[in-house]
């Protein structure tokens, strides 16, 4: 059996949840307590991060190192595009999300809500909060024009693009920290992608000490 060592309100660890639920490729989820790594954890990965996917005897980190070598091995669906442009928009949306959107928004709003209480590492920095809570605005706005001129993120069929940020938005909205209401483009583009099947264990996920919104589920809104 594969197993998946993770965190649920974790966007990198989401992130591969959502690829192999989309490839039909089964796994055990584990979770894994980062913050306070065991000798055993640190072996699977000196870096002591998750996600951490063992896969066909194998450990594989980095989410998106990992989502990669899964769209070779298991091509159907395909994630990520031959054309060599659309295989680089696809990986310059990853990368902006998993680096600017991750930094100026995730960090500032997940980490400081959830991750330092789950941590024990204090309170939340209401600065960051603040900070996060401003910039997201700028990257709905530049999702919004992106979806303008296309059917999902990255062009016209849905790629690791999508399901990257999708994974950053669920756990931002895990806490409600979207504001809907700002582009109706984001809003439908992300009511269409946690409509699919892959998407269920995510909208299953409950964390201790931090319920579900009411609408977090609901693939209606």
């Amino acid at each position: 059996m594969n197993r998946l060592y993770h965190i649920p309100l974790s966007p990198f660890c989401r992130k591969v949840r959502l690829v192999m639920a989309e490839k039909r490729i089964e796994v055990e989820l584990v979770e894994e307590r980062y913050w306070d790594p065991s000798n055993e954890f640190v072996r699977r990965n000196p870096a002591a991060q998750v996600p951490i996917l063992r896969y066909d005897g194998r450990f594989l980190t980095d989410s998106t190192a990992t989502c990669e070598y899964l769209d070779e091995r298991v091509p159907d669906p395909q994630l990520i595009p031959s054309d060599p442009f659309d295989r680089y928009e696809v990986r310059r949306l990853v990368a902006w999300f998993d680096d600017k959107f991750h930094n100026e928004v995730t960090r500032n709003l997940l980490y400081e809500r959830v991750n330092k209480k789950l941590a024990g590492q204090g309170y939340p920095d209401s600065r960051n909060i603040k900070s996060g809570a401003s910039k997201i605005k700028y990257h709905i706005d530049y999702m919004s024009e992106l979806l303008e001129h296309r059917r999902w993120l990255a062009g016209d069929v849905m790629t690791l693009a999508d399901f990257t940020a999708a994974a950053h938005f669920s756990c931002l909205d895990y806490i409600r920290d979207i504001d809907w209401n700002r582009s109706a483009a984001v809003k439908d583009w992300y009511a269409k992608i946690k409509s699919r099947p892959a998407f269920r264990s995510i909208l299953a996920d409950q964390v201790s000490g931090f319920p579900q919104p009411s609408h977090y589920a609901d693939l209606d809104f």
